[in-house]
């Protein structure tokens, strides 16, 4: 369970860092950069399990030094989310940072506690294997299989 909802007393500092370290070794790997403004929306993300909309980033990065353009964000967000360091939580309009540091392309179900707002990263091939069979069944190809559940997380119903 500590893998999909870190504890509360978790060092944060640790998640946070691998967190960053993860994404600096890929994009050399990959020849990618990580500009200044990429990292500071990254670094934002890290900071908590919670997701945030852009409107919430600009603001903290503006706590740092100047107030970014949306545009700015945006794009840093896209990329980010290109290279897997980011994923997009769709029912929430907002963004959260991937910890798990898996393959960008690798299914996971996104666990959003309505108590917290934390969201944990479940591991999810059975259940990719699953849906990608039921949509083959139908003649139809999957572009983004997103799932998201809604629930309490084992932290706060103790």
């Amino acid at each position: 369970m500590a893998s999909v909802f870190p504890a509360p007393d978790h060092d944060h500092g640790r998640c946070a860092a691998d967190a960053l370290a993860h994404a600096e070794a890929l994009c050399i790997q990959h020849g990618e950069r990580l500009t200044a403004m990429r990292r500071q929306v990254l670094e934002v993300l890290s900071a908590s399990h919670k997701p945030l909309g852009a409107y919430e980033i600009i603001e903290q990065v503006a706590a740092r030094g100047p107030r970014p353009a949306p545009i700015t964000i945006y794009r840093a967000l896209d990329f980010l989310t290109r290279q897997g360091f980011v994923h997009r939580i769709e029912s929430r309009n907002a963004f959260l940072a991937c910890i798990n540091n898996h393959a960008s392309d690798a299914p996971v179900v996104f666990l959003i506690c309505e108590h917290c707002g934390k969201v944990g990263e479940a591991p999810s091939a059975a259940v990719a294997e699953s849906l990608a069979a039921a949509a083959k069944s139908a003649g139809f190809t999957a572009k983004s299989p997103v799932i998201e559940i809604t629930g309490i997380c084992a932290h706060c119903r103790e």
